[in-house]
């Protein structure tokens, strides 16, 4: 299994609409073979990460390759809500405990 992140630092001000365009969105996963889980996570009003489960490596990767990630990602960020790019972290599972 692999962990998927995407950490956003966001302007002062635009965590709602940032929030609200992550619930608004067709996110097309639920579609995607290998696709376990999608979390969005907040750590204050400006650092917010984007946490996906994966079976592989590969069905992660086959998912970027894919229309359905073309169609989600183009509905994009709100204008002006980035204070710099996001920073995509692929993690492998090395343990997990439930």
């Amino acid at each position: 299994m692999v962990i998927v992140m995407n950490r956003f630092h966001l302007n002062a001000g635009a965590g709602e609409a940032f929030e609200s365009r992550w619930r608004e969105r067709r996110s097309y996963l639920k579609t995607v073979p290998g696709f376990i889980r999608f979390r969005l996570l907040k750590l204050d009003d400006t650092h917010y990460s984007s946490y996906g489960e994966w079976e592989s490596e590969s069905a992660f990767d086959a998912w970027t390759r894919s229309e359905a990630f073309r169609k989600a990602h183009g509905q994009g960020v709100p204008p002006g809500a980035l204070a710099e790019g996001p920073k995509l972290e692929c993690w492998e599972v090395v343990l997990d405990e439930a």
